[in-house]
């Protein structure tokens, strides 16, 4: 008697198949071909996933698992001034973002416009994952302004949207032109920003 494919099996599945989409988008990426390079079975797809719909939620779930340990590690330190893990973060991502490394480039850039219009569960998925990393910098936020380390920042939710969404626009601007130019503005802009927040001596 066969014994059920084991969780392994499933993280296998996920992490090959992320490799794959990360450079060739959802859609464009067949069962089959993630199958063959996972090494498993079709039977052990269909014992974990109900569809590839259902797949694609399961792997945006284990992608923001993963990003958010890194997240928390940054803007999570509460042991550290709030600048210095803002800076953290925003460096890494700049590193990540820019680097020649395909698979370290974001997720969520790549699939957003090509799933949330396709799949209702990926699309809350993917917004369930950002609102989370949105809270962690308005928590980050928040406890640098009650510190007085940010003595200019009235409205940590605001901000934490402004940068977000700065940072993401500048990671698809860097994708479109092929440049990191746009991340190099970006983190330009952002050390302004923090260094323009310090406490007035």
């Amino acid at each position: 008697m066969n014994s059920p494919p084991s969780v392994g099996t499933r993280q296998q599945i996920l992490d090959t198949a992320r490799r794959i989409i990360v450079g060739k988008g959802f859609s464009a990426v067949g069962l089959s071909e993630i199958l063959v390079a996972a090494g498993v079975p079709k039977g052990s797809f269909y014992h974990w996933f109900r569809s590839k719909e259902q797949f694609g939620e399961a792997l945006l779930e284990r992608h923001f698992e993963s990003y958010l340990q890194q997240v928390d590690a940054s803007l999570g330190a509460r042991g550290r001034p709030a600048p210095e893990r803002l800076l953290e973060f925003f460096g890494q991502w700049h590193a990540l973002q820019s680097g020649d490394d395909p698979q370290s480039r974001c997720l969520v850039v790549k699939l957003s416009a090509e799933v949330c219009d396709l799949s209702e569960p990926m699309r809350a998925a993917l917004e369930h994952g950002t609102a989370q990393v949105l809270a962690r910098l308005e928590t980050c936020l928040a406890e640098g302004i009650a510190a007085g380390e940010l003595a200019n920042c009235a409205d940590p939710v605001e901000v934490a949207q402004q940068l977000y969404q700065q940072w993401l626009g500048a990671t698809l601007l860097a994708r479109v032109q092929r440049s990191a130019e746009p991340l190099d503005r970006a983190l330009a802009q952002t050390r302004r920003w923090i260094a323009e927040q310090a406490p007035r001596g």
